[in-house]
């Protein structure tokens, strides 16, 4: 039961993540996401068959020590945007973003209502929420496009590196799966995530350890 709400909050979690980088679009200049009728809490449009549901479900039942997934990206057209450079870097913080702010929000409730909750499945699920949400920022934020990180990257770095940089995207991802399932004894990128998140969560829930 707890797996399933878990699941749910973990929808719920990348699904705001998308929609943060649409308003932040549109805040700047291009509404192709809501154009695109993306800018709407309804799962339906948002939700990746693979990467939404069937990659996260496989790690959570797996014991997998990180959790991650993504919706479908909001579709997002530089050229409306007035300073696409720095704009890019703004639409891609604003997911991250969204994720810590929904931890502090799920570790704010917990602590109103702990007096009540300490022992209960609602607490469970809330230090789950928080924590799920500071994983996905954590995940986001690596420095390597198509990730959130490697958007911000290129809008930070000269032109020179930034064009070096945005010319990985199209094996980005791949990158971060061999190092995923991979991870070698000098550098291993799922304890580096889960340790970032163990801290940061030991920060917000201070008395409590990851579930």
């Amino acid at each position: 039961m707890v797996a399933v709400i878990g699941f749910i909050v973990f929808i719920f979690s990348i699904i705001i993540h998308e929609i943060s980088h649409g308003l932040m679009a549109e805040k700047l200049g291009d509404p192709t996401a809501r154009l695109s009728k993306r800018l709407t809490l309804n799962p339906l449009p948002h939700i990746d068959p693979m990467m939404s549901i069937v990659f996260p479900l496989v790690l959570i039942f797996s014991g997998s020590p990180i959790i991650f997934g993504s919706a479908k990206p909001v579709p997002i057209d530089p050229y409306n945007l007035r300073n696409p450079k720095k704009d890019m870097g703004l639409i891609g913080l604003a997911g991250p973003l969204s994720n810590l702010v929904l931890a502090i929000i799920f570790s704010l409730i917990a602590r109103l209502t702990l007096p009540f909750i300490k022992y209960s499945m609602f607490f469970g699920i809330l230090q789950y929420g928080a924590q799920i949400n500071i994983m996905l920022a954590i995940f986001n934020l690596i420095p390597l496009p198509p990730l959130d990180g490697g958007r911000i990257a290129v809008a930070l770095l000269p032109e020179k590196y930034a064009d070096a940089l945005a010319s990985l995207e199209r094996f980005g991802i791949l990158i971060i799966l061999f190092l995923l399932l991979f991870p070698n004894s000098l550098f291993s990128l799922p304890n580096f995530i889960y340790n970032i998140t163990n801290l940061l969560f030991r920060l917000v829930f201070p008395k409590f350890s990851l579930i």
